[in-house]
């Protein structure tokens, strides 16, 4: 998401990409885990933190983990014997643009309240 002028401009995305980023946040379990994720901030939270919070076995959360990293809304770092896992922010703002960008457009919308004019 960039901005200029007072004006929020939305990274263009690909119907395919949505698509398959929707699919991934369809499951409930992936949907709790990003939620999990989003919550936590920029600084990310280690695997064993996010296990905790959502109380599946390690092997379930590897699997929907890889899901969510695939399709880039996630991603992982090592941090010395830690794996920390964030929420790929800018993948859900144009996520959520992608959805929002032409909302109403065929009303004309008003710029300045988003709803229809």
């Amino acid at each position: 998401m960039t901005g200029h002028a007072g004006h929020v401009t939305f990274i263009s995305m690909d119907i395919e990409t949505a698509a398959s980023q929707l699919e991934a946040l369809g499951n409930p379990t992936r949907l709790r885990l990003y939620h999990v994720l989003v919550r936590a901030g920029h600084g990310g939270l280690p695997v064993a933190q996010a296990q905790e919070r959502l109380g599946i076995p390690a092997s379930t959360l590897s699997h929907h983990l890889q899901r969510l990293i695939r399709d880039g809304l996630v991603s992982q770092e090592r941090q010395a014997t830690t794996l920390i896992c964030r929420a790929v922010y800018p993948a859900m703002d144009a996520l959520l643009g992608f959805l929002a960008e032409e909302c109403c457009i065929e009303e004309g919308c008003s710029e300045a309240t988003g709803r229809a004019a």
